[in-house]
């Protein structure tokens, strides 16, 4: 007997039809005499849907703690209609809020940091012998005010449950049947992966690939949680993601791309010490993660700064940086939301001269112009304008794996 962690995507959810799919599919692993806890999200578009509510009432945001409240409300609809129909199927259930299965999280709102997971609620739900349907997305901060984890957030309470019950594995249902070397909606020779590492997941999920979200995967691999990303409309074998696997001839194991991505140039600073750590340390304060920085050779006692920032963050970056004018004395701050970030990864590039040269004679002979690289021991990024994105991730696909 194992205990199975499940997770399923708003897709997976989205109507009658599915809701009765997924029961059966839970059901199947329940009747092996499995312990299962299940993770789920809100239906289809509920979350943007709810967004719109919201912006209806308010267009310049509001309070991100009632924000939090009305978007947590997604996940108690999609968990209560999964229960009530393996109700009807004829097996125990039932299903719990994220606060109800021990999440305790930072006060962030929209962004929130799961603290711990008391778990003891699931755990006597499963000696009952019920299948346990749990909220994801959500939990309870210190003040018991409700909190939201982000986009992608019900990846990273399925892993936190299977970390804190210590389970067998983690299985992450989607609309696709596993990871692929590049989004198969795009690039028709994407090739679906048996297996991948947790630091090659990790930075395709970091610049881009949309298959499981960043964070569950940082988590997973801190405490050596196996996942699987499997479909929940076709019954066969997905993609494992763990510590090691048996390296394949695929030299690069993904291509991703990533279009939230806005460039930022803070033009004619002074060339003296301290500058970019007021910068940087002002957008921290912010909680903005930075991630290419390019530094202009220093010229005329000046020296100029551009760097990329998530694109919903690029107006109160600049904003934060505008409110140093004063002490930093700069010609002009400009924004460019017109870029988007392609990169390449793979364990293997780390050993293999190379990688680089035969990523940018793609972009060559694609015709397309490069802004900014960013390169660590397995992964290429570039910056290029956004109209081409998708030709330069065919083009990039095609010179190392088709």
């Amino acid at each position: 007997m194992s205990l199975i962690v499940k997770k399923f995507g708003g897709s997976s959810v989205a109507n009658a039809e599915r809701v009765f799919n997924v029961a059966k599919i839970i059901i199947e692993d329940y009747k092996k005499g499995n312990d299962v806890v299940v993770v789920v999200s809100a239906q289809g578009d509920t979350t943007d849907d709810l967004i719109d509510k919201a912006n209806e009432i308010n267009p310049d945001g509001g309070s991100k703690r009632e924000l939090d409240m009305l978007l947590s409300a997604g996940e108690q609809i999609s968990i209560a209609l999964l229960a009530m129909a393996i109700e009807k199927l004829g097996f125990p259930v039932i299903s719990l809020l994220g606060w109800q299965a021990g999440f305790s999280t930072d006060s962030n709102h929209g962004i929130a940091r799961i603290k711990n997971v008391n778990s003891e609620r699931i755990r006597n739900e499963i000696a009952k012998r019920n299948i346990v349907i749990v909220a994801g997305f959500q939990g309870l901060n210190k003040y018991d005010d409700i909190t939201t984890l982000g986009r992608g957030g019900s990846d990273t309470s399925a892993v936190a449950i299977a970390a804190s019950m210590k389970a067998d594995v983690c299985q992450i249902y989607t609309d696709v049947d596993g990871v692929y070397t590049a989004d198969p909606r795009k690039v028709p020779t994407a090739k679906k992966l048996d297996s991948i590492t947790y630091d090659e997941m990790l930075e395709l999920a970091t610049l881009g690939a949309q298959v499981l979200n960043n964070r569950s995967v940082e988590m997973a691999k801190k405490y050596n949680v196996e996942l699987e990303v499997l479909s929940s409309l076709e019954n066969k074998p997905g993609t494992i993601v763990k510590e090691t696997v048996k390296m394949e001839k695929t030299l690069i194991r993904g291509v991703a791309k990533d279009s939230n991505v806005a460039t930022i140039s803070v033009v004619g600073l002074q060339d003296t010490p301290g500058v970019a750590f007021k910068i940087f340390n002002k957008l921290a304060q912010h909680k903005i993660n930075v991630d290419i920085i390019l530094q202009s050779v220093g010229r005329d006692s000046t020296k100029d700064i551009t760097f990329t920032v998530p694109k919903s963050d690029g107006k109160t970056a600049v904003q934060s940086i505008n409110s140093l004018k004063d002490s930093l004395n700069y010609k002009e701050v400009t924004l460019d939301e017109s870029v988007a970030k392609v990169s390449v990864v793979g364990a293997g590039m780390e050993s293999h001269p190379g990688v680089a040269s035969k990523m940018f004679e793609a972009l060559y002979d694609a015709g397309i112009n490069i802004r900014m690289i960013s390169t660590s021991e397995i992964k290429i990024s570039v910056l290029i304008d956004a109209e081409y994105a998708d030709k330069a991730v065919r083009a990039v696909h095609d010179a190392f794996i088709s």
